[in-house]
C-alpha cells in the first residue's frame, strides 16, 4: 500500500467547491486502484480566517505544512480583502518558504472543448509553461517613500540571481528533453530590460550547452503573445520569468478554451519541502455557491500532484477519465456546457471506475 499525506487548503471563493470535488475524485482513484491511500487534512486558512484573526494563516503555518507529501490548494482572493494581503499572506509565503521555484503549467485543448482560435483543435495546442516562481518581478523587493506627498515614490525591484535563473533554465531544459518534441522557447525582454534580462539570456545559452538534444529558441514576450495566438503548433515547452509567465499562462488557458480547465504545480524539484498544486482560475466570487464552478482544473491539478508523488498510473487514469467526460459533452457553462460541478465530478468518478479507462 502506497500512502500519501495531503494538506488541503480550499481557501476562498470557489476554492472549497473544486477542492471538495478533487478530493472525491482522488478517493475514487484510491478505491479503484486498491493499493493507493490518501490521508487528507484540511486547513481553513484564507480570507475568512483573516477576518477572524487578522492573518491569512497562523505564524507556524509553514511548520505545520512541512511534514506533508503535497499541498492541494484552492484559490485565494476576496472582494473585501485587498489582493496584496491575500496573496502575500498565504500563497506566496508557501511558495517562497518552501522554495517552490518551478511553477509548471501544462496547457492543451481537451476533447469537446473549443478553442477561440480558428482551425485549432486537440493536438494543435499542447504546451507546458515553466514559470520562475521565487524571484524576478515578484521578489517583493522595493518600497514607498514620502507617502501622500506630491513627490511620493514607489519602487518594485525585479531580482534575478545567477542561482535562480540557472536552476529554472536547467529545470525547463530537462522538462523539454523529456517531451517528444524536445523543443524549448525561452521568453525574454532583453531589448528593454538590459540588465537582469540580458543575464537571463546569457544563462539560457550557457545551460543549453548541457542539452544538445534540445532545440531551443528565444522570443521577446510581446512577440510571444502573437506567436501563441497565430502559430500555436510551433510551441511546446516555454520558460519565462515570474511576471511574464504569469501573464502568458493565463493567455494560454484562454486559448485552450477556459481558465476553468487550467492547472498548475508549484514545485520544489529537490523535494526538500512539499510542493503545492492549484487550479489557476482564481476565487471567482461571481459564481461562488452557484454549483457551476468547473472542477476540471482541480482534477488536472490533482493529476499533476499524482505525477509528482510517483503515481503515474493513477494520474493517467484520471486524465483519461477527464478527457472522456469532456469529450462526451458533460461540461460546465464556462466551456459551453450545462452541467453542474457535481454532475461533472460524478461523471469523472464513473469514468474512473469504468473497465476501459
Amino acid at each position: 500500500m502506497r500512502e500519501h499525506t495531503v494538506a488541503t487548503i480550499p481557501a476562498d471563493g470557489i476554492g472549497p467547491e473544486v477542492i471538495t470535488a478533487g478530493i472525491a475524485v482522488l478517493e475514487s482513484l484510491q478505491e479503484r486502484l486498491g493499493d493507493l491511500k490518501f490521508t487528507f487534512r484540511n486547513f481553513d486558512w484564507g480570507s475568512d480566517y483573516y477576518k477572524r484573526h487578522g492573518v491569512m494563516m497562523p505564524a507556524d503555518g509553514l511548520e505545520t505544512l512541512k511534514p506533508f507529501d503535497a499541498i492541494y490548494f484552492g484559490a485565494v482572493g476576496a472582494p473585501d480583502v485587498p489582493d496584496h494581503i491575500t496573496l502575500w499572506g498565504l500563497r506566496l509565503p508557501i511558495c517562497q518558504g518552501f522554495d517552490q521555484y518551478a511553477n509548471v503549467r501544462p496547457t492543451k485543448i481537451l476533447p469537446g472543448i473549443t478553442s477561440p482560435l480558428r482551425n485549432v483543435g486537440p493536438g494543435d495546442l499542447d504546451w507546458v509553461i515553466v514559470r520562475e516562481n521565487s524571484e524576478g518581478e515578484y521578489s517583493g523587493n522595493g518600497g514607498r517613500a514620502h507617502r501622500g506627498l506630491p513627490e511620493e515614490v514607489g519602487t518594485e525591484v525585479a531580482i534575478f540571481t545567477r542561482v535562480g535563473v540557472t536552476r529554472i533554465m536547467r529545470f525547463a531544459f530537462k522538462l523539454a528533453q523529456s517531451r517528444p518534441r524536445k523543443l524549448l522557447t525561452v521568453v525574454t525582454k532583453s531589448n528593454a530590460q538590459r540588465h537582469g534580462m540580458v543575464m537571463w539570456d546569457e544563462i539560457a545559452a550557457e545551460v543549453a550547452t548541457e542539452f544538445p538534444d534540445v532545440t531551443w529558441d528565444k522570443m521577446l514576450v510581446d512577440a510571444m503573445t502573437v506567436r501563441m495566438t497565430l502559430k500555436p503548433q510551433s510551441l511546446d515547452t516555454i520558460v519565462a520569468t515570474n511576471l511574464h509567465a504569469d501573464i502568458l499562462s493565463d493567455l494560454a488557458g484562454a486559448l485552450a478554451g477556459s481558465l476553468g480547465v487550467a492547472p498548475t504545480g508549484n514545485i520544489d524539484p529537490e523535494r526538500r519541502f512539499p510542493s503545492m498544486f492549484e487550479p489557476i482560475h482564481g476565487s471567482a466570487f461571481n459564481i461562488t455557491g452557484k454549483g457551476i464552478a468547473n472542477p476540471v482544473a482541480s482534477f488536472w491539478t490533482a493529476a499533476q500532484m499524482l505525477d509528482h508523488l510517483g503515481e503515474a498510473e493513477a494520474s493517467e487514469r484520471l486524465m483519461r477519465a477527464v478527457e472522456r467526460v469532456c469529450g462526451a459533452g458533460i461540461r460546465t457553462p464556462d466551456v459551453g456546457g450545462t452541467a453542474t460541478t457535481k454532475e461533472v465530478t460524478e461523471a469523472v468518478i464513473d469514468a474512473i471506475h469504468s473497465s476501459n479507462v
